[in-house]
């Protein structure tokens, strides 16, 4: 996957698979980001990626985080501006 120079990354790791779903239907809602996949990364451990404009990705990982909150266990959340493309292709799916 390739992502235009400049957009955003945004990761949600959550813990349990409610709270995953949670965030990611706020994240979708929340602003005009992209849904780029996600890895269950074990435990119960789940991130979920997004891609957009900085701004929307930054708001949108807001709401996920605190969707996943309200609905589980939010483990952390961070924005990537302008991610490396090594980046992506290690934990985006194509």
């Amino acid at each position: 996957m390739s992502v235009n120079k400049s957009e955003a990354l945004g990761i949600v790791e959550t813990k349990g698979m409610i709270s995953a779903i949670a965030a990611t239907d706020a994240m979708c809602k929340a602003a005009n980001v992209a849904y780029a996949g996600q890895v269950q990364i074990g435990n119960a451990f789940i991130a979920t990626f997004v891609r957009g404009d900085v701004g929307s990705v930054r708001a949108a990982v807001d709401a996920g985080g605190k969707a996943a909150s309200e609905h589980g266990e939010l483990v952390s959340a961070h924005v990537i501006p302008r991610p490396e493309q090594a980046v992506l292709d290690c934990f985006i799916a194509r």
